[in-house]
């Protein structure tokens, strides 16, 4: 079967799934920056939260439409990703174009659909986990350089030949290409007809492969191409649990939780916690530079909060990967990690009143 046949099934599911609702789930449009509305939509759909994530799609529907499609297909591949292939295929399906959505009823019968699927998942983050160790971790830094230099066959020789799922990953990805907006990896031009070829003959199964494919075409990112890769290895545990998830404060009507590092109000949050004394901001002060110590609490404030999931699927393989990302991703060994952690949860408190005053003086002004 080709691609278009395989993903075809995925349509059809959304369709009966549409024409199976009883009624057609509302949300309530927020006032708040499609920026925050991002946030909320994606951490909500950790979280579980379908009822704050249709609110968060209705807000970009109406503002950002454009915006709400490409951050349900992030979604999918990095919140769910392995934890439920089928939702991601559905995920992808309803990313297949506007005059689609029109005619099986419509932007929000869609989205409804989607985001409940999404929210009600099982879910993964094991890609994700893979892509920011490729990334960031130090002991990857001379591969990320040699395999940048290497031609296109060599990279699909050493990615069909390597044992090391880290090298593997690095080799499609230099493949694929790494020329896209905020990489951390060396830039290089790829050869994608050439890398979905290496996904194959490395024993992707067929339906996976085709979910790959369109939704790489359709977002253009990494997490694609390294969900094909760890599909492979299989390994997920039956049963999910849920993540130890901290108090939530609603704050200017949305949880404290959504105001992270890429919101406007957020980033001003954790510059304001940087300034205090606070034990995770003398920590900052003591490990880093002063540039570095908003990004750094940002990142340490995603793995006690942000990143959190209900639902989570683990395996051995999934394990490692995410203590990976808490503990060793934070460029700072692994002791003074599991600290900066311990000190960001004891400081939540203070950051929800700072983040209350940010979003005061964001409605007065």
């Amino acid at each position: 079967m080709t691609d278009p046949d395989l993903i075809a099934r995925f349509r059809t599911d959304l369709i009966q799934r549409i024409a199976a609702q009883e009624r057609v789930p509302q949300g309530q449009p927020l006032p708040i920056s499609p920026w925050l509305a991002m946030s909320l939509l994606q951490k909500a759909v950790r979280r579980g939260r379908a009822d704050l994530a249709l609110n968060a799609s209705a807000t970009l529907l109406r503002d950002a439409p454009d915006r709400l499609w490409r951050r349900l297909g992030g979604i999918a591949f990095e919140d769910v990703g392995l934890g439920s292939l089928p939702t991601v295929g559905l995920t992808v399906a309803a990313l297949t174009g506007k005059r689609f959505r029109a005619a099986i009823g419509g932007d929000w019968a869609v989205t409804s659909v989607v985001v409940k699927a999404l929210a009600d998942a099982p879910k993964s983050r094991a890609t994700d986990d893979l892509y920011m160790a490729l990334e960031t971790l130090h002991d990857l830094a001379d591969t990320r350089r040699a395999l940048a230099a290497e031609t296109n066959p060599r990279l699909r020789l050493i990615a069909l030949t390597t044992p090391n799922l880290h090298c593997r990953a690095l080799a499609t990805l230099f493949l694929f290409s790494t020329d896209r907006p905020g990489g951390k990896l060396p830039v290089r031009r790829g050869e994608v007809a050439l890398a979905f070829d290496l996904l194959d003959e490395l024993g992707t199964a067929p339906t996976t492969l085709a979910i790959c494919r369109e939704g790489y075409r359709k977002t253009g990112e990494a997490l694609p191409p390294l969900l094909a890769l760890l599909a492979l290895e299989n390994g997920l545990r039956a049963g999910a649990t849920d993540d130890p998830l901290p108090p939530e404060v609603m704050i200017g009507g949305v949880p404290g939780w959504a105001l992270d590092m890429f919101t406007r109000e957020g980033k001003l949050a954790l510059s304001r916690l940087a300034a205090t004394q606070a034990g995770v901001a003398e920590f900052a002060r003591e490990m880093l530079p002063p540039g570095q110590r908003v990004g750094f609490l940002g990142q340490v404030l995603f793995r006690v909060e942000g990143g959190l999931l209900t639902r989570r699927v683990g395996g051995d393989l999934s394990d490692r990967l995410h203590a990976q990302l808490m503990f060793e991703t934070l460029g700072v060994d692994p002791e003074a990690a599991v600290q900066a952690l311990d000190l960001m949860r004891q400081d939540l408190p203070l950051l929800n009143r700072i983040r209350a005053g940010v979003m005061k003086e964001a409605r007065d002004a």
